[in-house]
């Protein structure tokens, strides 16, 4: 076999596992700023009811900042 045929396949079997790691480690992050954003809205049923909360709670939001 000729040695640039074999460093061709050789090189992209290792594209091909550094494919699979960034996909892998991209799902990854993408878990985490998941489970990040479900955290910061306390899940959709918490966030529709105030019922727990003190008075004045939630009733004013400065987003300009």
């Amino acid at each position: 076999m000729d040695m640039s045929l074999v460093a061709a396949i050789m090189a992209a079997k290792a594209g091909a596992v550094q494919q699979q790691v960034a996909t892998s480690v991209l799902k990854s992050n993408l878990d985490s700023q998941k489970s990040a954003v479900e955290t910061l809205l306390g899940g959709a049923q918490q966030t529709l009811s105030l019922a727990n909360v003190g008075a004045g709670v939630g009733g004013n939001l400065n987003i300009s900042a």
